[in-house]
């Protein structure tokens, strides 16, 4: 069979993504801080689009330089602005866009800024010293390789003490290959394994480790006056440390509990993790998106507008799209359709930022008038919703629901919570009530640990038994999973002898 080459016409639908709809659904997808910083990069890039400043409310109204005005000079704009529904408030309809520059006062400003401006030759006193600002925090790298600087060493143990350091974890623990490591600075693994022991005396005491019983021992090995019981339980009774088994060392070295409980004491004092000191703990700073505040009786949803650059058109450019009306030389049509370009792309994202604002704002009632209880009481009143029920409530699809509450924060009589949090799958009630939302559940089961006995903390069945009586029907399994998402230990290691 000969193989042929056809023709055809066929006719077929797709869906595709233009970029103002990949625009606006990354917008949709943007927290508060993210959105102000896409939207201030937007103003540097694109000359159409300028801030609306609050000093433009009282400018005189110019019906010929108005961001959505009645009257334009320009009929192509005039259709496009009628093409699609005005993405500009009404309350920006009636700003003037013409601002005069007073040059003599700007000078004069600008001249009394330099001669106010502190010189080095005087300095206020309030100011901090130099040795006072730091330019960057010290990492664990650094603070190590400082003190390998203040000791005797050859170089064969320097280049090996450094890449030692270079193969430490987050939490100070070697993760290299010592036997590599050594024969690449040129020294035996004898040697190697010593000089391994001095560099984990370096501070914090216990760093490169290559386990936690090594780390413990090296801190317990510091200890002035020497522990030895210390010494003898980390190095012979690991398993039963990490179970807190106390009368099982205590038979097997032959020490009365109590001195074993001393022991047990000192080292739970140990640093487990010598290098969690060292790591990156700045603050992480969260913006709520959506505002709740009580009224009264009822609570009002507030969008967070602190920060976000307000937009408009610029008069200046459709002015000039305006003066090239019926001009035919190739120097107006390209400057017509540049201006034109980006007068489209700033009318976008002006129309995309307000959907995106509408639609937070749709979500949140929904949410708002489902949770109503949780705002009013707490987590323990946290209901089971999923994204489907919010989706069909607003009339949206699942996914726009998921890109709404992904990385958006909302602050709340109760406390700041995640969009996401609100959301959670149902556990039944063994009084037949109503269902519970898994988030209250996990709140029920710390409060229940953290009013235990700490001399008989409650195993997972104690608190299936207690949730049970609560009205809530619920696995053991299930109670574990959610004790480990809570970061709480079992029962055994929870337990304090004394």
């Amino acid at each position: 069979m000969a193989i042929q080459l056809k023709q055809s016409l066929r006719l077929g639908q797709n869906l595709v993504m233009t970029p103002q709809l990949q625009q606006a659904i990354k917008l949709l997808q943007l927290n508060h801080l993210e959105l102000a910083e896409l939207v201030n990069q937007e103003l540097v890039e694109n000359p159409v689009l300028e801030e609306l400043g609050e000093s433009d409310g009282d400018a005189p109204q110019d019906n010929s330089e108005t961001a959505a005005s009645g009257e334009t000079a320009d009929p192509e704009f005039e259709r496009q602005r009628d093409e699609q529904p005005s993405p500009v408030p009404e309350e920006q309809q009636a700003l003037s866009g013409k601002e005069e520059i007073n040059w003599e006062q700007y000078l004069e400003d600008y001249n009394n800024t330099l001669s106010s401006a502190p010189s080095m030759r005087e300095i206020p006193e309030e100011m901090s010293s130099q040795e006072n600002v730091l330019t960057k925090a010290v990492t664990l790298e650094d603070h190590l390789q400082w003190q390998l600087s203040m000791i005797a060493c050859s170089e064969n143990e320097y280049a090996f003490a450094i890449g030692v350091i270079s193969n430490l974890g987050d939490d100070g623990y070697f993760t290299g290959d010592l036997q590599e490591l050594a024969t690449q600075a040129g020294l035996n693994f004898e040697d190697a394994t010593e000089f391994l022991k001095v560099i984990q005396t370096f501070d914090p005491v216990g760093i490169a480790s290559r386990n936690l019983q090594e780390c413990l021992l090296v801190q317990a090995e510091m200890l002035d006056p020497k522990q030895h019981l210390v010494e003898s339980i980390i190095l012979s009774h690991m398993p039963e440390l990490e179970k807190r088994n106390l009368p099982a060392i205590s038979r097997a070295l032959g020490v009365s509990l109590e001195k074993v409980a001393e022991a047990h004491k000192i080292i739970t004092d140990f640093e487990p993790k010598p290098g969690s000191a060292f790591r990156d703990t700045e603050p992480q700073y969260i913006t709520p998106e959506i505002f709740i505040h009580k009224v009264g009786e009822e609570h009002v949803i507030a969008m967070n507008e602190d920060g976000l650059p307000r937009l408009r058109v610029s008069p200046y450019y459709r002015k000039i799209l305006a003066d090239q009306k019926g001009s035919t030389s190739a120097d107006s049509k390209v400057t017509k359709e540049y201006v034109q370009e980006k007068l489209k792309s700033a009318l976008w994202l002006i129309r995309s930022i307000q959907n995106r604002q509408k639609t937070i704002h749709k979500v949140t009632e929904a949410i708002l008038k489902r949770q109503g209880d949780f705002f009013a009481h707490g987590v323990q009143h946290l209901k089971p919703m999923v994204l489907k029920d919010i989706a069909a409530d607003v009339g949206m699809h699942e996914s726009t629901i998921s890109r709404v509450t992904t990385n958006k924060y909302m602050h709340t009589p109760v406390g700041t919570f995640e969009l996401k949090y609100f959301f959670n799958s149902s556990i039944a009630s063994s009084d037949g009530k109503d269902a519970l939302a898994s988030s209250a559940v996990k709140d029920k089961i710390k409060n229940l640990i953290g009013k235990e006995d700490p001399l008989a903390p409650l195993s997972d069945q104690q608190l299936v038994e207690l949730l049970k009586t609560d009205g809530v029907d619920i696995a053991r399994r299930t109670v574990a999973k959610y004790r480990e998402m809570l970061g709480v230990l079992p029962s055994g290691k929870r337990r304090k002898l004394f």
